[in-house]
């Protein structure tokens, strides 16, 4: 296991919209009336950033960075200007299993 410091988000993502607010974290109900204009400025086409149990930066744009609508791919959105990582479970992995254990067998 590593932490890693993410390269900052591209200036044409959801990412740095969001960011750019300044807001520490947020709920927004794209499903709400009152929250029409959000919803039609999160509507069109950006790069969405996925960042999973890999991370590559050194490819980044090609391996996390995807087009999507928020508001036409989710009811809600939670956004976090900052994250920390998951401290893992204590115990060791099984002796002689892949990285991926109990998903890669």
């Amino acid at each position: 296991m590593k932490v890693k410091q993410i390269v900052p988000s591209r200036a044409d993502s959801f990412e740095r919209i969001f960011h750019e607010t300044r807001l520490p974290r947020a709920l927004i109900d794209l499903r709400n009336p009152q929250h029409s204009n959000i919803r039609e400025h999160l509507t069109q086409t950006r790069l969405e950033r996925a960042i999973g149990v890999i991370y590559r930066p050194e490819s980044e744009y090609y391996s996390h960075y995807f087009k999507a609508s928020l508001a036409e791919q989710f009811d809600a959105y939670v956004w976090f200007n900052e994250t920390t990582a998951v401290t893992p479970l204590p115990g060791a992995r099984p002796q002689g299993v892949p990285d991926t254990y109990p998903f890669g067998v």
